[in-house]
């Protein structure tokens, strides 16, 4: 048999699913989509225009999306710094140090908010400070959301930025450094141009991540309409008294999500 009969026997044979696979795999996919398709199922498509329309509505969609931007934008502001630290440092307990920033990754988000509160709090580290100083109370307020959502994202935004460092040929860093260019110059100018890729897919990792968040923001920030009141809070609370309105916003949460995953599929995976 020629080699060029051969290939494509062999990948037919890599693509083909062992039997013992396929029945879990199909009950796994069953338990992952059927949710999702009873959630269209039961939308009200024919209100869906005017349930959008309504102020409180309006009010959490204009909230998360404000908050969820600050909240990329500090993540690209501090989190860069650190994956770059992470990734081309050299000094001891570097492997803690990441590991404490990937802890919000699986940390509770209920702890963190904690976390938070005892921190920025009144009575907290920081928090006791501003207040008696500033007078200035962080919890319970539009700060404490952002907060919240920087804490539970940003290391989304730390990971996938490392790997792109990592993965990056640091022989153009070289050359321009020994053409005479400085760090600062060598980082703007070559370092993230190069990782600019990872650094976008971090920054909607991070942005839908923090879209999302629910437990670290209801125990920092509370659930106050207008100002604390996030789109997934707005699902939790709709959910007790208008469930329609909760499929709603489930509904815009789930169309986001699909266009960030479709978005970064290619990141992922080479596959057609």
């Amino acid at each position: 048999m020629s080699t060029r009969n051969a290939m494509p026997a062999k990948r037919i044979r890599r693509r083909r699913v062992p039997a013992a696979l396929l029945a879990p795999a199909l009950i796994g996919l069953a338990f992952l989509i059927l949710p999702l398709a009873g959630l269209l199922a039961r939308a009200p498509w024919t209100e869906l225009p005017a349930r959008l329309a309504e102020p409180e509505m309006l009010a959490a969609l204009r909230l998360s999306l404000f908050t969820a931007t600050a909240a990329t934008v500090l993540s690209l502001l501090f989190g860069v710094p650190i994956a770059w630290l992470l990734a081309r440092g050299e000094f001891p307990g570097r492997s803690v140090l990441r590991a404490l920033v990937t802890v919000p990754l699986v940390l509770p988000p209920v702890v963190g908010g904690v976390a938070l509160l005892l921190v920025f709090g009144r009575s907290g580290i920081i928090g006791a400070w501003l207040y008696e100083r500033f007078d200035l109370t962080i919890p319970f307020s539009t700060a404490a959301v952002v907060l919240a959502m920087t804490f539970v994202s940003m290391p989304f935004l730390v990971v996938s930025v490392e790997g792109a460092l990592r993965g990056a040929d640091i022989r153009f860093e070289e050359a321009a450094a020994t053409l005479g260019a400085g760090r600062w110059t060598v980082f703007t100018r070559v370092t993230l141009p190069m990782v600019a890729p990872g650094v976008l897919a971090g920054a909607v990792l991070c942005w839908a991540r923090a879209l999302g968040e629910f437990g670290a923001t209801i125990t920092f920030a509370g659930n106050f309409p207008g100002r604390t009141q996030t789109m997934p809070l707005a699902v939790y609370l709709a959910l007790q008294s208008d469930p329609e309105a909760a499929i709603v916003l489930s509904l815009i949460l789930l169309a986001v999500s699909v266009i960030v995953l479709a978005s970064l599929r290619e990141r992922w995976t080479a596959a057609p």
